[in-house]
């Protein structure tokens, strides 16, 4: 006994060590290691960023929409590097939701938007809003740790964005923007007031502002401040792909707010530089961090500095008539001190006992559908397809990742036990338009099928690309009892270029690696840009369960 007991805690303490450890992307950084960065500071798809600081800690989140875990969480010492450690909700089983198995099936482009995270009174709060349910919150006083029980704080079609505002004398306030999808208006912005928690609202919804000018079209997302006096909204407007953002103020927090543009793109290249978080740094420095909608990679987030003009925040630099253009590059904040480079983990070993923080799947994740095993991988049991499968659209357990940089390499290296004719288990690049290489079980023995998809959400039908059968493929035949499991093994890669620009590869032996010739050009998905990551399906629902062993995944150049 003691001896076992010894062995759990060096598993543990190593657990922990490999958990600790600084990892560094080998595919895009952000600091230049010279005291300047540049940006994107993530070139990924952290949507609708938010971001404070509490003490000399910052953290930030995004919208996760339809993926689950949601609501990521990840952390920084100097606003540059950044690290993903936890998420706020484990699953999308949500007060308020009918049916409750809504979020069972890839309910692609809803779910949580566009969050706020604030810090009051020792509590960690995120608020969302479900453009079919209303707006949530979700609060511990362990951000690290796991999360109360989310609250239905506003139910209701359309309401999005919110943004709580704790004032001085001890009022709660909530802003929060329409879905024309939903609300049948949008481009305005309505406040009201909460109970003295910020769970519940107890007043009327009052008008804030109305886009609807000429000049100001698609406000949302808006994050209220207050400083020196002034209630401040930052939003933006526009829309996603060529916006810029805005800052209202006013001293009541009815209004009138005055307003003014404070970050546009100008004369660089960086589209739509809008919607994000202030945070101010323990040295007195404002920045903000605000996405770029990057087609395919998703919406890569930046980091500006801010200056105070008369009252007013100018983003970035180049202040025309307070509106600032962003930077490519720029010194890092002052934060008092200097922090080693780090990225948010891309690659995995499975060597924990716990699926890493970088994957999620595309629905909640059901009973069976993945462990981590004590050896050193992953094992994916089989899905049967949906009773309404169409094409990958549909299926909710695949189990995938952001793209991290503009040009890199994703290799995985599988054990499949494929036990019925039809199975199939493979790697995907996942959006509207979708590709992926996959083992395919035959009467025969095994083919490696390249297959695609265009316009996935309209319901149309996969094309074959290319079919080979794999020379060389090791399959290990073993036995349980008198039923035959061949274990098979093979390597896939999918190498991303420039624009998304996309080659598919395999291996049976992880040396040489045999191209599938047509290129596919990755397209994003619904509201999220397209991932990368791995499946198992069986032919029949009724037949023997078939797995993969995962036994690593790797991002390189």
């Amino acid at each position: 006994m003691k001896i076992r007991c010894l062995y759990i805690a060096v598993w543990v303490f190593v657990s922990l060590s490999l958990c600790a450890q600084t990892y560094v992307s080998k595919v895009w950084t952000a600091d230049a290691g010279n005291g300047t960065y540049r940006n994107p500071i993530l070139y990924a798809d952290y949507s609708d960023p938010d971001v404070i600081r509490v003490g000399d800690d910052y953290y930030m989140t995004a919208s996760s929409f339809n993926c689950v875990p949601g609501l990521p969480i990840l952390h920084s010492k100097d606003l540059v590097n950044w690290r993903i450690i936890n998420y706020a909700l484990k699953d999308l089983y949500l007060e308020g939701v009918e049916p409750a198995t809504f979020f069972d099936k890839a309910q692609h482009g809803r779910g949580v938007w566009a969050p706020c995270l604030r810090h009051h009174k020792g509590e960690y709060m995120i608020y969302w809003g479900d453009p079919d349910f209303g707006i949530y919150v979700v609060k511990t006083k362990d951000i690290r740790g796991t999360w109360d029980k989310p609250v239905l704080v506003l139910p209701g079609k359309g309401r999005i964005d919110p943004s709580p505002l704790f004032d001085d004398d001890g009022k709660v306030y909530l802003t929060h923007a329409w879905a024309g999808s939903r609300a049948g208006l949008n481009s305005i912005m309505t406040v009201c007031e909460m109970n003295a928690d910020g769970t519940k609202v107890t007043g009327e919804e009052v008008l804030l502002f109305d886009g609807n000018d000429g000049v100001n079209h698609t406000v949302e997302g808006g994050k209220f401040y207050k400083k020196d006096g002034y209630y401040y909204l930052f939003a933006p407007a526009g829309g996603v792909a060529m916006g810029w953002q805005i800052a209202l103020r006013s001293k009541h927090i009815y209004g009138p707010y005055e307003v003014k543009t404070v970050l546009a793109q100008g004369a660089t290249d960086i589209n739509g530089p809008h919607q994000g978080g202030l945070v101010e740094t323990q040295t007195g420095e404002y920045w903000f961090l605000h996405f770029q909608d990057k087609g395919a990679y998703g919406r890569v987030v930046h980091l500006q500095p801010v200056t105070w003009k008369e009252g007013w925040p100018v983003m970035g630099i180049h202040d025309k008539d307070y509106c600032g253009e962003p930077v490519t590059s720029y010194r890092k904040p002052d934060v008092g001190a200097t922090y080693p480079i780090e990225t948010p983990v891309e690659s995995d070993e499975f060597n924990t006992p716990a699926l890493g923080l970088q994957w999620q799947w595309h629905a909640n994740p059901q009973q069976a559908w993945a462990f981590p095993a004590a050896n050193g991988y992953l094992r994916l049991y089989e899905q049967a397809y949906p009773a309404e499968y169409t094409n990958f659209w549909d299926i909710p357990n695949l189990l995938m990742q952001k793209f991290p940089a503009p040009e890199f390499t994703a290799t995985a290296k599988l054990s499949a036990v494929l036990l019925n004719e039809g199975d199939k288990t493979g790697l995907i690049v996942m959006g509207w338009d979708y590709a992926y290489i996959a083992l395919r079980k035959t009467a025969e023995g095994y083919v490696l099928e390249y297959m695609n998809c265009s316009d996935a959400e309209q319901k149309n039908p996969e094309t074959l690309v290319e079919q080979t059968v794999p020379k060389d493929l090791k399959v290990n035949d073993k036995y349980n009892y008198r039923t035959p499991i061949p274990d098979a093994e093979v390597y896939l890669r999918v190498r991303v270029e420039t624009e998304g620009k996309c080659t598919f590869s395999y291996s049976t032996n992880g040396k040489k690696y045999i191209p599938f010739q047509q290129i596919f050009t990755a397209w994003q998905g619904k509201w999220i840009g397209a991932k990368t990551g791995l499946f198992i399906l069986n032919k029949e629902s009724q037949a023997n369960r078939s797995w993969v062993d995962i036994d690593w995944f790797r991002i390189e150049q």
